[in-house]
């Protein structure tokens, strides 16, 4: 299966690699969101039990494109985060095979993965802050499930980069593995998965992230309200122009 953003393979040992890509960075957009959804609970109906998440390229995923839609097509257009929530109420065990930069939103959607195999090359940053911009894709109930609350803090607050080890030490990965193992070792974790009843890993996933969901479906609706507030300041134009430029921004809390 295939539509250009996305490749999927389901196995015969029922494990599935949908694979993202736009390389090297592969940014996503609502488009990109809803082909993922779309193939997990298709993947869902057809016998798979579990999931990897890769990627192309250079980098696991550098976040957001911004789109550009007319304002008529805008408004009669799903929200991102309308169509994101269906990757977490899908009932398919996912593992992130996690390579270069999962930033911004990028690590919201590796978030949104049950596990995280990650490469020692890899990096993960909320640059939200960074930006004058509010974080997004459910991370308000998602990064802090993962690390906990003071950890979250460090993060969005400062917007800095956290290496694989560090990852690991904060549980925000699950594995640090050699760059080429890394597909192998994700591909591994879904197996063991794989062999379990599948009706009961279902049912111990919804159970287990109900909560999550719920929480979930509450964030976006403030990240979002949030993000759009913020886009409207200084500081925000100030934050997109200094990372282009390659620069420390200077904000001005207007």
């Amino acid at each position: 299966m295939s539509n250009g953003d996305i490749k999927v393979d389901l196995a015969t040992d029922h494990v599935a690699t949908i694979e993202m890509c736009r390389g090297p960075n592969n940014f996503f957009d609502t488009a990109l969101i809803e082909s993922l959804g779309d193939a997990l609970n298709e993947l869902a109906e057809d016998q798979c039990r579990a999931v990897v998440l890769c990627s192309e390229g250079r980098n696991f995923c550098a976040g957001a494109r911004l789109e550009s839609t007319s304002s008529s097509d805008a408004a009669q257009a799903p929200h991102l985060y309308d169509v994101a929530i269906t990757l977490f109420e899908q009932p398919l065990p996912i593992v992130a095979a996690v390579q270069g930069a999962a930033v911004g939103g990028g690590l919201g959607l590796a978030l949104a993965a049950d596990f995280r195999i990650a490469a020692e090359d890899s990096r993960f940053t909320a640059s939200f802050a960074r930006l004058g911009f509010h974080h997004g894709f459910g991370m308000t109930a998602t990064l802090p499930n993962v690390i906990g609350a003071q950890a979250t803090l460090d993060l969005l607050y400062t917007g800095r980069n956290v290496g694989a080890a560090e990852a690991k030490s904060l549980g925000l990965c699950d594995e640090v593995v050699p760059a080429d193992e890394l597909r192998a070792r994700a591909r591994a974790r879904a197996h063991a998965i794989a062999q379990s009843a599948p009706l009961a890993v279902r049912s111990i996933r919804a159970t287990m992230r109900r909560t999550l969901v719920d929480e979930v479906r509450l964030a976006v609706s403030r990240e979002r309200s949030e993000q759009e507030r913020l886009m409207a300041t200084a500081d925000f134009t100030e934050g997109v122009t200094a990372m282009s430029e390659r620069r420390d921004p200077d904000f001005h809390g207007v």
